[in-house]
């Protein structure tokens, strides 16, 4: 997870990572409401996403993360973290799960369209 200072540097810092892994694509969570409502947050984080679109060259992927962090802090509670643990790998974990998330419901497409 990358937090953002600016956009030229957040831009900067994800162009080197897309470089050195030489990634296929970015995933970017987009914080829904409980009942898939967009606020403010999803519109800043489609702004975001379409700025990536315009300034580098993979494909850019919105995808739900609703409940990630409820999710993640359980997982990190049933693995015995602390709570101070807990806090300092809540986003990490968070940002794993929607990663899986996005992996995951895009196999089960591919796998549509393929057959």
């Amino acid at each position: 997870m990358i937090e953002r200072r600016s956009w030229k540097d957040l831009l900067r810092r994800v162009s080197a990572l897309v470089e050195t892994y030489d990634a296929k694509g970015l995933v970017i969570g987009l914080p829904l409401s409980l009942d898939g409502e967009e606020g403010q947050a999803s519109r800043d984080a489609r702004t975001i996403a379409d700025k990536f679109r315009l300034s580098i060259r993979i494909p850019v992927h919105l995808q739900d993360e609703r409940l990630t962090t409820f999710a993640a802090k359980s997982a990190l509670k049933s693995q015995g973290r602390s709570e101070n643990e807990i806090q300092r790998a809540v986003d990490s974990e968070a940002a794993a799960i929607i990663l899986r998330d996005f992996i995951t419901s895009n196999a089960d497409h591919s796998k549509v369209n393929h057959r």
